[in-house]
């Protein structure tokens, strides 16, 4: 295909994932059908952490498409786009995913506090893109939004992390009042 004659799309983010320091996927979202069944999904992250995971790269071509990823500790962060897509667009995706994922870590950003924090991390996903489309790109008003839809969650639908929280803090709260009684 000449890249003359690709036309500009509102679709850029094929896929959003993290894979942990083995390759396994933690969390994933695919935009599109070009990996249309879970086997499809999961061979094309074995393969990119295979590709990725010794390379000092930001950016690769792999298998016609274009990904831009980072790692921290035992976390690989990854955007991917088409092979036409603005690179500079994809790092930015991944900037405001990582950046958010760690304000919200409060900069711990390591396999454990993220599966303690995995309903925070989907919603921030969700606040940066829609069905492939770039919705902010400003990882401070993500963190706010998602700060914002977290706090608003009902007991009920929290997660046990943070019902646990929620509970140590009411008796942190009882014992201070207690002893200051």
């Amino acid at each position: 295909m000449d890249t003359a004659t690709v036309e500009p799309s509102m679709y850029t983010v094929k896929a959003i994932m993290i894979l942990d320091n083995d390759g396994d996927r933690i969390l994933a979202k695919y935009y599109d059908d070009t990996w249309p069944s879970t086997k499809e999904q999961k061979e094309f992250e074995k393969n990119l952490f295979q590709k990725t995971h010794r390379a000092n790269a930001e950016i690769v071509m792999f298998e016609g498409v274009t990904c831009v990823y980072r790692s921290n500790v035992d976390l690989f962060f990854y955007v991917i786009g088409s092979s036409f897509e603005n690179e500079l667009l994809l790092v930015s995706v991944l900037s405001a995913f990582y950046d958010s994922v760690s304000q919200m870590l409060r900069k711990n950003v390591e396999k454990s506090a993220l599966f303690d924090n995995l309903d925070g991390a989907m919603l921030i996903l969700d606040e940066i893109v829609d069905r492939g489309i770039i919705l902010e790109s400003d990882s401070t008003t993500v963190s706010q939004r998602v700060a914002m839809k977290m706090d608003d969650v009902p007991l009920s639908e929290q997660s046990v992390t943070q019902v646990g929280k929620h509970v140590l803090q009411t008796a942190r709260d009882q014992l201070k009042w207690s002893l200051l009684k």
